[in-house]
């Protein structure tokens, strides 16, 4: 039996990767709700290890040339297929406007890897969809011109926050072929977009949600006393929008009494730097350093440990996080929250209720965590209620059935 080709192409950045868990769950709520669709990575997978939800996903994955002089002549006949394409023209001058603004390497690669995505994609597809609004989106943009197919988007936060305006701007009207919609996971970031867009209501706020059934439920824990060991724990990767810089130098501040260890999950490449300012201070012997850790693992520390810290920042590019997933995921397992009020994090924890949001300052961090430490009554009262808002305003389903609905609509077009 011949299985027919899906209707719909998704583009990521890369499949799988750890870090981006909030891609899988989405993509195999989608599946559940009966989308079919391929997958098309932009590069080959690095991590060691898999989530479960990996082995979950029934979509057959394709992978393009990550280089374009590794697989040469995969290009250039992609290239001399593409030329024969009705959009091919028009796609070709809109790159050659693009690179005149970006002479890049880069910007050379999106297009090779346009022109393979638009000849190898199967004759069924009627639409694409790009996670991330920076590179996938703009050879998900050059393709879609080629075969003369919407396409639309995911944008989270560092793809909206350190791309250029008029790439943005571009992208957002129907005059430059823009996006069909784009869906971002952010109050903060949609409000953004929407002021860049032709047209407001091209730009959906779609929460990730957390899909609650993939997880443990919360454990009833026996909460720590005020004169007890401290046991942090924070996931994200060692990169300088997350902060650790200035949570190791929060620890070095706290008081000599207070017997802490934190534990930290995630590469990055901050690593070598980040384990030598804690030597240099004096520390390290109470760090944990876990590295990229599997779901499972993940959520097992959580389970361990007293209070979960993620300071945020705004990187010096403009880089930042949206609404990390790793927040509800603490919050699932009424594990207490410290983070800053860095760009959608409030609209989940509303400080003094949910949690506690500190300034990025390393004074701050330290009296934050000393707070919470003396004051484990409240922390507590705060894990019960960021539980609650998680269970009541985060799910997964409401966010998976507007995507849904939208992909269906945006593939009816056709």
């Amino acid at each position: 039996m011949t299985i027919a080709p899906p209707p719909l192409a998704v583009l990521v950045k890369g499949w799988p990767r750890l870090s981006e868990t909030f891609i899988a769950q989405e993509l195999v709520a989608l599946e559940a709700a009966g989308h079919s669709f391929e997958i098309w990575s932009l590069r080959h997978p690095t991590d060691i290890k898999r989530h479960p939800l990996h082995e979950q996903l029934q979509a057959q994955v394709n992978y393009l040339p990550e280089y374009l002089y590794q697989e040469p002549d995969r290009v250039w006949k992609a290239r001399a297929t593409a030329q024969a394409l009705p959009g091919y023209a028009e796609a070709y001058a809109i790159w050659r406007a693009d690179l005149k603004r970006d002479l890049s390497h880069n910007r050379i690669r999106r297009f090779g890897q346009a022109c393979v995505l638009a000849a190898e994609m199967p004759d069924a597809v009627l639409g694409l969809y790009a996670h991330f609004l920076h590179t996938p989106s703009s050879v998900a943009r050059y393709a879609a011109i080629m075969r003369g197919l919407p396409w639309s988007f995911s944008a989270h936060a560092k793809d909206i926050w350190t791309s250029p305006d008029w790439e943005i701007s571009e992208k957002l009207s129907s005059a430059h072929h823009g996006a069909a919609f784009g869906a971002t996971c952010t109050g903060f970031g949609a409000k953004h977009l929407q002021q860049m867009s032709d047209d407001p209501a091209r730009i959906d706020l779609i929460y990730h949600g957390l899909d609650l059934s993939r997880f443990p439920a919360a454990p009833d824990r026996i909460w720590r006393q005020a004169g007890d060991p401290l046991h942090l724990m924070s996931v994200g990767r060692l990169v300088e929008k997350k902060g650790f810089d200035n949570l190791i130098a929060a620890l070095t501040l706290l008081p000599a009494e207070l017997d802490w260890h934190w534990t930290q999950i995630g590469g990055g490449t901050l690593q070598t730097k980040l384990t030598l300012m804690a030597e240099e201070a004096g520390i390290n012997h109470r760090i944990s350093w876990r590295g990229a850790c599997d779901q499972p693992e993940v959520i097992a520390a959580m389970r361990a440990a007293d209070l979960f810290v993620l300071p945020s920042r705004i990187a010096a590019d403009g880089d930042r996080d949206g609404l990390p997933n790793v927040l509800m995921e603490a919050a699932s397992q009424r594990l207490p929250i410290l983070s800053t009020a860095v760009s959608a994090i409030p609209e989940f924890i509303t400080s003094g209720t949910h949690g506690l949001l500190a300034d990025d300052a390393p004074k701050n961090l330290a009296d934050a965590i000393l707070k919470m430490a003396q004051h484990p009554d409240q922390s507590a009262q705060m894990a019960e209620a960021a539980l609650t808002r998680l269970k009541s305003d985060f799910g997964m389903p409401p966010g998976i059935a507007r995507l849904s609905n939208r992909l269906t609509a945006m593939l009816a077009s056709q």
